[in-house]
Parts: C-alpha cells; sequence; structure tokens
C-alpha cells in the first residue's frame, strides 16, 4: 500500500502512499517510519553539500564580466536554493504511528 520513488532532482527517496496515513495498518506505518528517518538522515549532508555548490557558483558570479553567462549563474543558484528548500520541507515532514 506504500512505496518509495527516487526524486531525481532532490536525491532521495521519497514516500508514495496509495491509502490516507491513517487506514495503513501498523506495520506498514513502522516499516514506512524506519526506511523514512533512514532517508530524513541523508538530507542534512544533501542540504550542505548544495549550499556549498552556491557558494561556489556565488564566487563564479563574483568574477563574471559576461551578461550571459552570470544570467546562467543566477539560474542555476535559484535552482539549487530551490532544491534546499524542497528538501527542508522533506526534512520537517513527520510521520506518526496510530493506533486504529
Amino acid at each position: 500500500m506504500f512505496t518509495f520513488y527516487r526524486d531525481e532532482r532532490l536525491q532521495i527517496d521519497v514516500p508514495i502512499l496509495e491509502l490516507f496515513w491513517e487506514e495503513l495498518a501498523l506495520d506498514e506505518q513502522e516499516e514506512i517510519l524506519l526506511r523514512w528517518e533512514q532517508i530524513r538522515s541523508t538530507i542534512p549532508d544533501r542540504i550542505i553539500e548544495l549550499e556549498g555548490k552556491i557558494m561556489e557558483k556565488q564566487s563564479q558570479l563574483s568574477n563574471e564580466e559576461n551578461f550571459e553567462t552570470s544570467c546562467s549563474l543566477n539560474t542555476q543558484i535559484a535552482d539549487l536554493a530551490s532544491i534546499i528548500n524542497d528538501l527542508w520541507l522533506w526534512y520537517r515532514k513527520t510521520f506518526l504511528i496510530t493506533t486504529k
């Protein structure tokens, strides 16, 4: 009743539930929670990696004189920042065991 799929943009697996959380059996909720916490624990390192890429691109941008290249760098920075934002949203996503 659930699966995880690889989000290539975020570079993490994200859960896909076919039922509402409360409708899942307790053992399914526990299985999802275990897998999710393993995935979730990798998110801060991924964010740090992306922040490093942003700093590299900002450094390039500060020395760039070509307008088109500057625009491209700005777009790349915005894309990386968007990924970081989405990762933080997933990082804050929590699931709680529900009793029926």
